[in-house]
């Protein structure tokens, strides 16, 4: 609902929006939308959407994934497309499980996590993805709770207008396996200070917070990545030629 609410208070037509997922239950999206829309293999929404964007600059591009999809497999395209810095926004659905396969631990799952899958819990450090995704270049990170409509409307519109790769996650509460999560709505909180555009300053309140802090955490200044390709570097019959047999 907050997606199809940014887009509409953006006022964009349809055809100039294209919605990019992987596989997984926050992967349903494009179905859910009347943009165009490419329902991917996992864990390669960005670098289909990357590709799209430097193709077609003109479109507003959007990725969706979960955190399984966006931070397992996908998590080697989560780090270059932030380092890449294209003009896209990439939205993550985080439950902290893999709901769509009936409750595995994810990346971002607690250590102690007890579960029928992980009796015990598995006793890995969870993926940080506000970190990971400041470190690695992100302009615009944030986080949001699903509950807070329009919190997350509000956030997920100043991402797409913010030049460069920008990373919202949403906390996406999976009552079917994790009902302790039921309790987020108790637990988010307005981050107490205002965002900031200087990155040692945001990877100390990103690191030092709770995990429900909600709001725009960083709002950098990086120049976005755009392919320049001249019509003459686009002619390859010479390189064609030399790959003749």
């Amino acid at each position: 609902m907050s997606i199809t609410k940014a887009l509409a208070k953006l006022g964009r037509p349809p055809e100039q929006i294209a919605v990019i997922s992987g596989i997984g239950c926050s992967s349903r999206i494009p179905a859910y939308t009347n943009c165009y829309g490419f329902h991917g293999v996992h864990g390669r929404s960005l670098a289909v959407a990357a590709g799209l964007k430097v193709a077609r600059p003109d479109l507003t591009v959007l990725a969706m994934s979960g955190d399984g999809d966006g931070f397992s497999i996908g998590g080697n395209h989560f780090l270059h497309a932030c380092r890449r810095n294209v003009d896209m926004t990439y939205i993550v659905m985080d439950n902290r499980v893999y709901g769509m396969t009936k409750g595995q631990p994810s990346p971002t799952t607690e250590p102690d996590w007890d579960s029928a899958l992980s009796p015990g819990g598995t006793g890995l450090s969870p993926f940080h993805p506000l970190v990971i995704a400041l470190a690695s270049g992100a302009n615009f990170v944030a986080r949001e709770f699903s509950g807070d409509i329009k919190a997350c409307t509000e956030t997920i519109v100043q991402a797409i207008n913010h030049p460069g790769f920008s990373f919202v996650e949403i906390l996406s509460p999976c009552v079917t396996f994790r009902p302790d999560e039921r309790e987020w709505k108790n637990q988010v909180h307005l981050a107490s200070v205002p965002e900031t555009d200087d990155p040692a300053r945001a990877a100390r309140r990103i690191m030092t917070d709770d995990g429900m802090n909600t709001g725009i955490l960083y709002r950098g200044r990086r120049k976005p990545y755009f392919a320049s390709v001249s019509d003459e570097e686009g002619d390859i019959s010479a390189l064609e030629a030399a790959f003749e047999i």
